[in-house]
């Protein structure tokens, strides 16, 4: 087990705090949460070297006894990485996905009828409501022009993904939901040395997730106005605060 399953509770409150921080009072604010977090993750590792399971901190450990090092805040960092990462990214892509099925009714029963859809779904699922919005930060080495718009040398920039992922230019109809959509190439994991290290992984929770929920769920329908829909805040993820369905 990677992490106690009775923690999980607790790192969702702190991973909240964290990816939600979009301001300068917002950092400010998730301080303590982000210093809980670090503080639990130094104990676990160090529980861990006392007695090393069968688990991916155990492995990590292994390797840097291994004589590949990793420092004890590059163990901090790569387990923070991970859980924070690998959590966020996918809960919400579950939970867009999820979202965007029943605001399109007829591709919710497309996919029913034709589970055969279920790999070009997620990616369409994945490019419709992309759970990651924005890129992480770039700065320009020199000054250049963009559609137009020069950036100055040094100037932070931004790409972002959830609207190149609706470009007209790129995408027929973007802003329709199309579940067997063949041309594709959207950039929900990124692209070239940014490409997510976890998207094959992403892809099988969210494949099995879907399956599993429409299994069980036959009747799956929003069980609140859409109009009352939060989307959590936040700079870089894109999820909802909570997704209230009926069956």
């Amino acid at each position: 087990m990677f992490l106690p399953e009775e923690d999980r509770y607790r790192f969702r409150k702190w991973t909240d705090k964290i990816v939600g921080a979009s301001g300068r009072m917002d950092l400010l604010l998730a301080i303590p949460s982000l210093w809980a977090f670090l503080r639990y993750v130094r104990e676990l590792i160090a529980h861990r070297r006392k007695a090393l399971g069968d688990d991916l901190i155990s492995a990590l450990i292994r390797v840097e006894e291994g004589g590949d090092q990793l420092s004890e805040d590059e163990l901090v960092a790569m387990v923070f990485l991970l859980v924070v990462a690998g959590h966020e990214t996918t809960v919400n892509l579950i939970g867009n996905g999820v979202l965007a099925l029943m605001q399109f009714p007829d591709q919710l029963e497309r996919l029913r009828a034709d589970p055969r859809l279920e790999s070009t779904a997620l990616e369409e699922l994945l490019r419709f409501h992309s759970p990651v919005e924005v890129s992480t930060e770039r700065f320009a080495r020199e000054p250049l022009e963009i559609a137009g718009v020069t950036i100055p040398q040094g100037a932070l920039v931004y790409g972002l993904l959830s609207s190149a992922n609706r470009d007209e230019t790129q995408f027929d109809d973007p802003d329709r939901l199309d579940l067997g959509r063949q041309k594709n190439r959207h950039l929900a994991f990124g692209q070239g040395i940014h490409y997510c290290l976890g998207a094959p992984l992403a892809r099988l929770e969210g494949q099995i997730a879907l399956r599993r929920l429409l299994e069980r769920m036959p009747g799956l329908r929003l069980a609140v106005p859409e109009s009352t829909l939060r989307w959590r805040k936040g700079l870089n993820i894109r999820g909802l605060e909570a997704l209230p369905v009926a069956w």
